[in-house]
């Protein structure tokens, strides 16, 4: 018993370029893109089953999810502050008069 050939060609094809050129691209991109999840300080916890969701910046904004929902909202543990950037101390004039 012969197997019967695939008339289409399908099984030999190789994929076409147009579409192997942009996934190298993506990729490449996100081997060298500097990509840092966001960590927010509010958590919000739903009651139904629904899971837990951190991605709340003001606990104004996680009241607003779960309202109707049963759930409640919590700091976020995993969040850690930005560091306070320090500014550079205020430069002394001189109280010497130019010499002219």
């Amino acid at each position: 018993m012969r197997a019967i050939p695939d008339r289409r060609g399908r099984g030999n094809e190789q994929p076409p370029r147009r579409l192997i050129t942009p996934a190298v691209i993506v990729g490449l991109l996100s081997l060298v893109t500097d990509v840092h999840a966001q960590i927010y300080p509010w958590c919000s916890n739903f009651a139904d089953g629904a899971g837990t969701n951190c991605g709340w910046s003001t606990q104004e904004q996680c009241r607003a999810t779960i309202l109707g929902s049963g759930g409640f909202c919590s700091q976020n543990e995993l969040y850690k502050p930005p560091a306070a950037q320090a500014r550079p101390a205020p430069r002394k004039h001189s109280s010497k008069p130019n010499a002219n």
